[in-house]
């Protein structure tokens, strides 16, 4: 018969190597991650409405107001008009299909121009 030498007991599988990629995926995880908003909207409930009706439709290429279809500065210039100051509602409904920046934007645009009451609605199906 053949003789390869003394047989050996298994050695066993080590861990160390699987704790230490474990610990790196950990502080690479806890580098990347974003802990706080960048911005909040703040959202509250309540409140009654009074005045013209204020209605912006943003679409995902444009604005309406009120139905009639206006580029942002004519629809800020008729907001203005519409309003007796910043302080009035204005109520956005995002059409299907608009992504949360191109909302987050017009808030902004809106915010930006003295507008701080708005009222976020979802559109029906």
């Amino acid at each position: 018969m053949f003789a390869f030498g003394a047989a050996r007991s298994r050695r066993r599988m080590s861990l160390v190597p699987m704790v230490d990629l474990v610990l790196l995926l950990l502080v690479f995880f806890m580098l990347v991650a974003r802990f706080g908003p960048e911005r909040a909207v703040p959202v509250r409930a309540g409140g009654g409405y009074a005045g013209p009706p204020r209605l912006v439709e943003v679409l995902p290429d444009g604005l309406r107001l009120n139905g009639v279809a206006l580029a942002p500065r004519d629809l800020l210039a008729e907001l203005v008009r519409l309003t007796a100051s910043g302080g009035d509602a204005v109520v956005l409904r995002p059409e299907p299909g608009v992504d949360l920046e191109r909302l987050t934007r017009v808030m902004a645009l809106m915010e930006a121009a003295g507008f701080r009451n708005l009222a976020l609605v979802e559109a029906v199906p």
